[in-house]
């Protein structure tokens, strides 16, 4: 009698434990369906058909690893992948700088035109990435855009921004317009979770307000700007978007293998070349995994991460 009622308690927590268990898991298998059905089953049928090889001459036939053999000998997917690689090298420290700034300003204000400030500053990332990108073909072009009416006015050519030798510097301004802000936010917050306390005590010692924004500040956030770089690093190695909307106006300057995503975009849409497109995607997203776990390696003991 005395065993029933000490087990009797135990068995309803279990029950019930059991019972919240069934719940839950009811709760987020529409997710959980919805999630394999759009991301997992798609990821495993692209993974499968970049496994095999198809020709009208042959068929379609199963090539192993030879796919990814060639990618990483194919000198259009490697050029690719130099070329965002240079992106990457400039326009993450762009970002970088232009988000901290911006952050370590709006930290310091208190007023109603910090939040107004913030507000205009995030604004760029709340635009749609294909219309931001249709506006600054707007406003780049020679002939409609407001640079060449700026010109005019003095008998000027309005340069070509969308020139071979200029396309780069147009793309990294497009790219760092509409992602700063999002950049910035996340360093805001970081900062704003400080402890006030820390900075009286620096005035007390005779620090100036870039000693405590350099020497406090920065420091103290740098896990989140190692996760700014990572997300901004991730990003710029699958660049599409901007290149692609520029692509149909810029004359000649951004070819359909600009970008790794580009060129597998083009094998699969344009030269019905689907296995090897997938082959392309597969490689690429190797090559961004490599690059995200090598840069959070490198960084680990900055972060207090073993």
């Amino acid at each position: 009698m005395a065993t029933h009622t000490l087990t009797t308690p135990s068995r309803r927590r279990a029950t019930g434990h059991a019972r919240r268990q069934r719940v839950g898991w009811l709760f987020i298998t529409p997710f959980l369906v919805i999630f394999a059905a759009f991301l997992i089953f798609p990821l495993i049928y692209a993974f499968g058909m970049s496994l095999f090889s198809s020709t009208l001459a042959t068929g379609t036939k199963f090539v192993g690893a030879a796919n990814y053999l060639k990618a990483f000998t194919d000198p259009l997917f490697l050029g690719g992948l130099g070329r965002v690689a240079l992106y990457a090298v400039v326009m993450i420290p762009a970002q970088l700088l232009v988000a901290l700034v911006a952050a370590l300003v709006l930290d310091t204000l208190g007023t109603w035109l910090a939040k107004a400030s913030r507000l205009l500053i995030f604004a760029p990332y709340a635009i749609p990435v294909v219309i931001g990108a249709l506006m600054w073909s707007f406003l780049y072009s020679p002939r409609f855009g407001p640079a060449g009416t700026i010109f005019g006015l003095f008998g000027l050519d309005a340069p070509d921004f969308l020139a071979s030798s200029a396309i780069f510097g147009s793309l990294v301004n497009i790219v760092t317009w509409q992602w700063s802000g999002y950049y910035m936010i996340v360093i805001y917050a970081a900062l704003r979770s400080i402890d006030p306390s820390i900075y009286e005590a620096a005035r007390v010692d005779g620090a100036s307000g870039l000693q405590i924004a350099t020497r406090i500040k920065v420091p103290m956030i740098a896990s989140s700007m190692v996760m700014v770089i990572t997300f901004a690093l991730i990003g710029t190695l699958q660049f599409f978007t901007e290149p692609t909307v520029l692509r149909s106006i810029a004359s000649g300057a951004l070819p359909a293998e600009y970008t790794p995503n580009m060129y597998a975009y083009a094998l699969a849409f344009s030269y019905s070349q689907f296995n090897y497109a997938s082959t392309i995607a597969f490689s690429l997203a190797i090559v961004v995994f490599i690059g995200s776990f090598g840069f959070l390696f490198l960084t680990r003991k900055q972060n207090g991460l073993k």
